[in-house]
């Protein structure tokens, strides 16, 4: 929703989020608690919020970029994890949190005190884990040297993410690989931005590498307005689903709600002014 320019109605929202609630997806990333003059879209939060239905199966995750929106997500009993996106290219980092990497990291150890003390997880997303168009140097020895630094300061959930969709596959399979080795008391995720032509090798690499968890969005709407490309786009949560199954893996979703989601995905995504 935040790559959106028209604002959605809160009601609109609550609607199309109650609708992802009854589907039974492990978590749900709902909403972000960030400047409502960097992200319009999301300065109802806390009212969305507040109109959930419960959902015990579903853990929620809010988007935070610093320490006042951990504190203020924090107020919020039903909330599960903070998501920050932590970034191994200084470049974007300091587009998308204005800060540098030395001070995010510092950031993200206020963020796990606000979290730790209010019974909260942290779940880093590491941007451009799969490269960067920037000039920034790059490897998968980057990329490990920031995890390692991150768990052990005491961060264990972490989505790999192909924040502009520069990923190959042979990139996911090695990266994937060599963090849920090097890495076995953490969670691993990935978030994958891709093109209708790609989507399949990435996500076969991620999971032939052991990946287990993947995010994604109904329709594949949405991805990363640095990506500089309206074709690339989020992992589409349909053809997720159709890959799971020609694995034989059980996913335990409520299929009749997911087509209600689906439905109101098409209409409130389709007919909006899509900045991403």
């Amino acid at each position: 929703m935040q790559g959106i320019a028209e604002f959605i109605p809160t009601e609109k929202k609550i609607e199309y989020l109650n609708a992802l609630l009854k589907v039974g997806f492990t978590r749900l990333d709902f909403g972000s608690f960030v400047s409502p003059k960097a992200i319009p879209q999301m300065q109802d939060t806390a009212k969305v919020l507040d109109s959930l239905d419960e959902s015990p199966n579903t853990e929620l995750i809010a988007i935070i970029a610093n320490h006042r929106g951990a504190t203020d997500a924090s107020a919020f009993s039903r909330i599960s994890f903070l998501g920050y996106p932590y970034s191994v290219s200084e470049t974007f980092q300091q587009r998308n949190t204005n800060s540098n990497i030395d001070s995010s990291f510092n950031e993200l150890l206020r963020i796990k005190e606000v979290a730790e003390k209010n019974g909260k997880e942290v779940m880093v997303y590491i941007s451009m884990a799969f490269g960067n168009p920037y000039g920034d140097e790059y490897n998968s020895t980057v990329v490990l040297e920031h995890i390692q630094r991150l768990n052990q300061n005491g961060f264990f959930h972490f989505a790999l993410a192909d924040t502009v969709g520069l990923a190959s596959p042979s990139n996911v399979s090695e990266l994937v690989q060599q963090v849920m080795s090097q890495f076995p008391n953490c969670e691993i995720g990935v978030h994958l931005h891709c093109r209708s032509e790609n989507w399949l090798d990435k996500v076969d690499a991620a999971f032939q590498a052991g990946c287990r968890g993947f995010d994604s969005a109904l329709g594949g709407f949405g991805g990363c307005p640095m990506a500089g490309d309206s074709l690339v786009g989020n992992l589409s949560t349909e053809l997720l689903i159709q890959y799971l199954a020609e694995k034989h893996v059980p996913i335990g979703l409520n299929l009749e709600a997911l087509n209600q989601a689906r439905k109101l995905s098409t209409s409130i995504f389709s007919n909006s002014n899509l900045t991403a």
